[in-house]
């Protein structure tokens, strides 16, 4: 009779795991339009959360307070997906681009018409760790 080999299952270490340093976050079809949003978007671009949070609350536009959501929303990914410091936090990137547009047709006199486009936008937000120097 033939012996029969067993085979033993090899334990590989595991891979040593990757430190992420930036999250992530979007807004999509957001109902503004991008030339609105990047007024908003540009004070707070390269700047510390609470420094960006200070000037979101203290902004006259009405798009601030949706972006400071997104911006915390970028922070809790942070925290709590990939164990980040939530002190070494800034915003790295921020943007708005173009989104759908809604078309429309507005009457005029005469029985005429003329169109009319609704832009929306998409934002997305990079947070990144600051460097130990």
């Amino acid at each position: 009779m033939a012996e029969k080999e067993t085979k033993t299952a090899e334990v590989k270490p595991l891979a040593e795991e990757k430190v992420v340093t930036e999250a992530k976050a979007k807004l999509l079809n957001y109902g503004v339009t991008p030339r609105k949003v990047r007024l908003v978007i540009d004070l707070v671009r390269g700047k510390d959360l609470d420094t960006a949070y200070a000037i979101l609350e203290n902004c006259s536009k009405m798009c601030a307070k949706d972006i400071e959501k997104l911006i915390k929303s970028a922070e809790a990914n942070a925290v709590n997906n990939f164990k980040m410091d939530r002190d070494s936090l800034y915003i790295a990137e921020i943007t708005a681009n173009d989104a759908m547009r809604l078309k429309r047709i507005l009457p005029r006199a005469k029985g005429s018409a003329s169109g009319l486009v609704k832009r929306w936008s998409h934002v997305f937000v990079t947070l990144k760790t600051k460097e130990a120097k």
